[in-house]
């Protein structure tokens, strides 16, 4: 393809500006009135019929110049085309459309027989060259559409099947650059989700998506290289328009969601196909679920239980690649998974304030609700990976420290839990008249102490005695230092007992609690002999 384009660039370029010119004579005649429209039209079929005619005759002679005046007839064609059905509404859109379909096929097959590569290109460049250049003041946009649709599935066909990628190249990109043209010139009506201008953008996706995916096929199922690569720019491109029409107008979340569905669909087909789980495969598949991941996270924007709606969203998804990963022992998909758990940790501790409780039966209960059941299954996961999520490629004493971060995170969770269910439980029933909200914290997180002290006498970890400690110490400084300040209450009363009491019951199970070597004195050396 290199050879052939150092040879015939700047016949094509050549052309370009020769049909440039005749395209804008149309326009100046506009301008001017010199002659009527059927006329032009007329004079436009004369002009590329002629070409062409001359440059078949002298294809058996001169290959160059007969296919560089035959793609010059072709593409005079194809502006009288458009000049007639697309800047002017003078010709209805069937008529366009059979004439397209019978210049276009009549260029395929002529091209296909005698391999008449540059004939090809400067009718494509022409076809796609003339809407730009002419600019139409009316709204056809379903002639263009019907227009762009024959130029494409033909120049398609015999670039699949001659491997002629250029042909590919430029049908993708001129189809895309005037869809641009389109809506800067026309200012389309963007008032609901199926509007025309997301119509013709979703069209045009789909086609090419399709069309790369079917020149991928021919080619040998060779599903990787420039196809793969195209079409991931056709997504990107029409993630873009979809963001611009459907503003303000509905969830970008739905063409997300085809999108992730498709690539789904063509990750298994090309699996089908091939019989291989080749990168083509993985890659198709990986953007299929992260489309869908993200559609997901699209929908409910602008309701207030959105960040509850993805923390459990996102469980889902974090306990799914877990789920796999423990049965194929994939460190890669449990490392995955425990990246989402600790964002949506994050998250949700960063949103948890301002979240509706979601209360199940018409009444708050404490730790019986869809805020509460949030924090609980954030520490249920990681509680569980922490007990049973050994990685392979780590060392014993990597494990070992993995298990012990993710045990203490579960517990900050824990804590979380506690101190929005009580901060919650406090504001539904009313309670500020009767009890503090500081000192019930207080009692809360001495409670959340001694189950850490609990925790770590099960597991039989000293680390959990020292965030305990530390625990038990902040909330004594706390009580003390801040919340006793005022004036004397019964309730403090029971809070400094309760809190006693809970004392009490950590230094039981802190002296209780036995690691192994822990209290084993050391065997005394026997004195040696001299």
């Amino acid at each position: 393809m290199n050879d052939f384009w150092r040879k015939s660039w700047i016949s094509v370029l050549g052309a370009i500006f020769i049909l440039s010119s005749i395209v804008y004579l149309f326009k100046l005649s506009l301008s001017l009135g010199w002659l009527t429209d059927s006329l032009k039209i007329g004079l436009g079929l004369a002009l590329g019929a002629g070409a062409a005619l001359v440059g078949l005759k002298l294809l058996g002679r001169l290959k160059l110049a007969g296919e560089v005046a035959t793609g010059l007839g072709a593409a005079v064609l194809y502006a009288t085309f458009a000049f007639a059905g697309i800047y002017y509404a003078l010709w209805d859109s069937m008529t366009i459309f059979i004439c397209m379909l019978a210049l276009t096929l009549t260029i395929s097959i002529l091209s296909f027989k005698m391999k008449l590569r540059l004939l090809m290109i400067m009718a494509l460049v022409g076809g796609l060259l003339s809407p730009m250049l002419l600019r139409p003041e009316t709204d056809q946009v379903f002639t263009l559409f019907l227009y762009l649709l024959v130029l494409n599935s033909a120049f398609f066909t015999v670039s699949i099947r001659l491997a002629w990628t250029e042909l590919k190249l430029i049908g993708f990109a001129g189809t895309w650059l005037l869809y641009l043209i389109y809506f800067i010139q026309m200012h389309p009506v963007l008032d609901h989700f199926w509007s025309l201008p997301f119509r013709y953008a979703f069209a045009a996706y789909l086609f090419f998506t399709l069309a790369f995916f079917f020149s991928s096929w021919k080619s040998n199922l060779k599903f990787d290289g420039l196809n793969l690569y195209i079409s991931f720019v056709n997504a990107l491109i029409f993630g873009l328009w979809a963001m611009i029409t459907l503003d303000g107008i509905a969830s970008f979340g739905y063409p997300l969601l085809v999108m992730g569905l498709l690539y789904v669909l063509l990750a298994v087909v090309v699996y089908r196909l091939t019989g291989a789980f080749s990168t083509s495969v993985i890659v198709r598949l990986i953007g299929g679920i992260l489309l869908l991941l993200l559609a997901f996270t699209q929908f409910g924007q602008g309701l207030d239980v959105k960040p509850l709606l993805s923390v459990y969203f996102w469980l889902v998804v974090a306990a799914g690649m877990l789920g796999i990963g423990q049965w194929k022992h994939w460190d890669g998909l449990r490392g995955g998974a425990l990246a989402i758990w600790l964002a949506v940790g994050c998250y949700w501790f960063y949103t948890t304030w301002d979240t509706p409780w979601g209360i199940w039966f018409g009444v708050y209960l404490p730790f019986l609700n869809w805020a509460a059941l949030a924090w609980e299954l954030l520490a249920a996961m990681g509680f569980y990976v922490s007990l049973n999520g050994r990685f392979a490629k780590l060392s014993d004493r990597d494990n070992a420290l993995l298990a012990s971060v993710l045990s203490v995170l579960s517990h900050l969770v824990v804590g979380g839990l506690l101190t929005i269910q009580v901060d919650n439980m406090i504001t539904y029933y009313q309670l500020e008249r009767f009890i503090d909200l500081d000192l019930s914290l207080s009692v809360a997180w001495g409670i959340y102490a001694l189950l850490l002290f609990v925790w770590g006498a099960y597991s039989r970890q000293n680390l959990y005695r020292t965030f305990g400690s530390v625990v038990l110490l902040g909330v004594a400084a706390k009580t003390l230092l801040l919340d006793l300040s005022g004036s004397e209450t019964v309730y403090k009363v029971i809070v400094l007992f309760v809190l006693g009491v809970i004392t009490f019951v950590i230094a039981y199970v802190n002296g209780k609690w036995k690691v192994p070597g822990e209290g084993v004195s050391k065997p005394e050396e026997a004195p040696s002999e001299r």
